[in-house]
């Protein structure tokens, strides 16, 4: 029997594989930046943003903290930053308007359709790093119609660590066989494979910026490899 017959649920990697974090991020910086006469090199300051991310989980995953959102990860990285940048005088409201810049990133365009489609077939939804609050608004900016939304509340661990997946599949009452993970991560997938759960690599060859170096091809032989969600789709036997 072909391993994708069994799957009963597919749910997603967020940031990187469902959103552009990058484009978005950047753009809104240099919006906030250009209103507010504060000569800073946004690009940098984005990717040193996400450069922030995976130690403040490493916080949490090495037990060396409690659980703790991502929210409250990116409002403590972004102060950092700001310090770093020199920028000076913010508002809370300013604080908060850019912490949440992280629940307004656009979606890649295949996305909202490729979603529907799988939707006729499975059940869809997000494994991610976010928490529930930030993915919810996140998905209802970009009209993603996801089934349901998981963050890291639900599992109270980050990933790669294999509670994050095998937790997500007990709370969908599903085997992890049952369960795929989509992502644009190969390490994601590797961790995710390791749990028993199937796996779908969708290369997003420009996630990290024109000079991307990682990522831009499958490095094992995962079930479905595609370049969309739409590819996804097809690949599971969903109707156009």
């Amino acid at each position: 029997m072909d391993a994708k017959s069994e799957v009963k649920a597919i749910v997603f990697d967020v940031f990187g594989t469902v959103v552009d974090w990058r484009g978005s991020t950047i753009a809104e910086l240099t919006s906030f930046a250009r209103g507010r006469g504060l000569a800073i090199d946004c690009t940098a300051f984005a990717d040193a943003w996400r450069g922030l991310y995976q130690p403040s989980m490493e916080e949490v995953r090495s037990g060396r903290r409690p659980f703790t959102i991502l929210d409250d990860l990116h409002r403590e990285s972004l102060l950092k930053l700001l310090d770093t940048f020199g920028v000076t005088g913010l508002g809370a409201h300013e604080i908060e308007h850019l912490v949440t810049i992280w629940h307004r990133l656009a979606p890649w365009p295949d996305m909202p359709g490729g979603l529907e489609r799988l939707n006729s077939r499975v059940i869809t939804g997000t494994l991610s790093n976010g928490n529930i609050g930030l993915l919810t608004r996140l998905a209802k900016f970009g009209r993603l119609p996801f089934n349901v939304i998981l963050g890291a509340e639900a599992s109270r661990a980050y990933k790669p660590t294999p509670e994050a997946y095998l937790r997500t599949a007990a709370i969908l009452n599903l085997k992890p066989s049952e369960l795929m993970l989509a992502a644009a991560h190969n390490g994601d997938l590797a961790a995710a494979a390791a749990t028993g759960l199937r796996t779908a690599f969708i290369v997003r060859p420009t996630e990290k910026g024109p000079s991307q170096a990682v990522d831009l091809k499958a490095e094992q032989a995962w079930d479905v490899v595609t370049d969309s969600c739409h590819g996804l789709a097809t690949a599971m036997g969903c109707a156009m």
